[in-house]
């Protein structure tokens, strides 16, 4: 079922940027997921220190920095429990930000993404404030908003660390004019923590619960689990094989009801992560190519968007976009 043009379109929310074509988690993986078409900043936060937020994916920054390549930092390697599970590596919160400024962005997945790793060392680390300035200006220079999507990574780890992310998250958003009903640009907060949705509730913004697929998560995909979502949160982020499996030969399957269920309840559906390349797709939809060769995405997405989700989140926002502007007008066939 195609989407009338008048309804809300569905949104862009450009995962770690457009972290398909630049590393992720970049000003200039930000900047570009913007350009081609994304309608969110998507950045996951972690304190430093002295209680800096910065962005990368996880505490441990030494898959997406250099720091292992700087002897002044040898020492700062330990193993750290994060949410029950042992790591090994360099941590954010035992840097100042000033040492963080120090370090350059590398590509996490080079094998997949060597084209984004040729980029490594010409980035830096990007902080919660310099997020808010780019979406600021690029809302401005483009002349439609470009809105911040940010998610409190590992929030109880960070609250053990004496590190809670949300206070100084709260307290940036609030300084830039970014709280209340009207946000001077559109405004999402994520957690897969109910507790730290609880505690960013004070800003009256949008809050989208994660879900992943470990099993004592999968009760929320209930319509009582729901309800109980809509109770705090407004929008539920699953992951993409709770909105449509894979069968057993790895094969896109047909759609559940969550969806469904989650509207019921009040709730917008922004699934993730899309991502473009074979490795990622169900296997009917990979090319004949290697792993890091672009599949048959617009099918997928096409598949996600029949099932009336709200949005995706995407490392490739010029591809979701195409695929949007193509389900919401498609060209006539001769």
């Amino acid at each position: 079922m195609r989407r009338n043009k008048k309804e809300p379109p569905i949104k862009i929310i450009s995962h770690r940027g457009a972290s398909g074509h630049r590393p992720e988690h970049t000003l200039a993986s930000y900047e570009l997921g913007a350009r081609h078409g994304g309608d969110f900043i998507e950045m996951d936060l972690v304190a430093t220190r002295d209680g800096a937020l910065i962005c990368r994916n996880e505490q441990e920054i030494g898959a997406t920095t250099d720091v292992a390549d700087h002897p002044e930092f040898a020492d700062r390697r330990t193993t750290r429990t994060i949410d029950g599970r042992q790591v090994e590596g360099f941590f954010a919160q035992d840097f100042t930000l000033a040492e963080i400024r120090t370090l350059r962005a590398i590509e996490r997945m080079p094998k997949i993404r060597p084209d984004n790793a040729v980029m490594d060392g010409s980035y830096g680390v990007p902080t919660l404030e310099e997020v808010i300035e780019l979406a600021f200006s690029l809302t401005e220079e483009l002349g439609r908003p470009i809105g911040i999507y940010p998610e409190t990574k590992n929030p109880a780890h960070h609250v053990a660390q004496d590190l809670a992310l949300e206070p100084p998250l709260i307290a940036k958003l609030r300084e830039a004019g970014l709280t209340g009903s009207e946000p001077k640009v559109p405004v999402f907060l994520q957690s897969f923590e109910a507790e730290s949705l609880q505690a960013l509730a004070e800003t009256e913004l949008p809050l989208v619960h994660l879900l992943g697929t470990q099993e004592h998560q999968l009760h929320h995909t209930t319509p009582e689990g729901l309800a109980e979502i809509a109770g705090f949160a407004h929008a539920i982020g699953p992951h993409k094989s709770l909105v449509i499996p894979t069968d057993d030969e790895g094969n896109l399957g047909e759609p559940t009801d969550l969806v469904e269920n989650a509207h019921e309840a009040g709730l917008l559906v922004h699934p993730f992560t899309f991502r473009s390349e074979n490795h990622f797709l169900p296997v009917n939809l990979r090319s004949g190519g290697e792993a890091k060769d672009y599949g048959g995405f617009a099918t997928e997405y096409e598949a996600f968007f029949e099932t009336g989700v709200d949005g995706v989140f995407s490392d490739f926002s010029r591809h979701a976009f195409l695929a949007r502007e193509y389900f919401l007008d498609p060209q006539p066939t001769n």
